[in-house]
């Protein structure tokens, strides 16, 4: 289970002293990404995260770069963002071991490299899947310590409030399934205000290409978000898992894992 609504568990404290937070993340580097989303984001003041493959190319790699200049984060969401059994997916996961995965997380880190000039940075499982060919990935993701912090799927009940057990390559989100209306997602965000938690939302689409959400319904979160700084924390993914390991403290055990090419 991918939910993490825990009603009890050591609290964090957000940097400006708000009683929640909400990560804004963006997967498979989606055009309307940048046309939609970004100018309203900037306008706001607000952070993100965008999780990005290989379908960057010559013509968006310049505005990916100076989004990582500005208040914004460039993710791995892997090169070639293989899933199992979808028909909307061109490159199949079953074939894959844990190795070929991780090998292929690596490269598209090099490939980010090129991009902003980081040398770690966060981690989105394509199709929120933690496992290829069959086989879960994360503890040997874990033992090669190539990712810190990864982002997995949920739903609207993913609202992370109990942070000692919160394993930090599988976190929870809410992932959208295209259409959900500005009240539906200022709900989500309600919901971890109350529960002084921390919430973090799946988008792809904004307006254009596919799972799409409306510009008009991703504006009016924006603008709540806006309005509620004094009592939001709106930072990027990295941004509030640091928060959660430097409190809370709680690095997981290595485990031994044997990974087979």
């Amino acid at each position: 289970m991918l939910m993490a609504l825990f009603a009890h568990g050591q609290e964090v404290h957000w940097p400006g002293g708000q009683q929640a937070a909400i990560v804004l993340t963006y997967d498979d580097a989606l055009p309307s990404q940048l046309d939609k989303a970004v100018p309203q984001l900037k306008k706001a003041g607000l952070r993100a995260t965008f999780f990005l493959t290989s379908d960057i190319d010559s013509l968006s790699i310049p505005r990916w770069r100076k989004l990582a200049h500005q208040r914004f984060e460039l993710g791995n969401h892997t090169v070639f963002h293989p899933c199992s059994g979808r028909d909307d997916n061109p490159v199949p996961s079953e074939a894959y071991t844990a190795y070929r995965i991780i090998r292929e997380i690596e490269v598209m880190d090099r490939f980010l490299f090129a991009v902003d000039g980081r040398i770690k940075r966060t981690f989105a499982y394509p199709c929120a899947e933690t496992f290829v060919g069959g086989r879960d990935y994360v503890d040997s993701l874990r033992k090669y310590k190539l990712v810190k912090y990864a982002r997995a799927g949920g739903d609207s009940s993913s609202v992370i409030t109990d942070f000692e057990q919160l394993d930090t390559l599988r976190v929870p989100s809410y992932g959208l399934e295209g259409g959900e209306s500005g009240q539906q997602l200022i709900a989500f965000v309600k919901s971890v205000e109350q529960k002084g938690g921390l919430g973090v939302i799946m988008f792809h689409g904004i307006g254009a290409d596919y799972i799409t959400v409306s510009a008009e319904a991703h504006q009016q979160l924006v603008s709540y978000l806006q309005k509620h700084q004094k009592t939001i924390w709106v930072p990027t993914f990295q941004q509030a898992m640091d928060e959660v390991y430097r409190q809370v403290k709680r690095p997981k055990a290595t485990q031994n894992v044997t990974i087979s090419k």
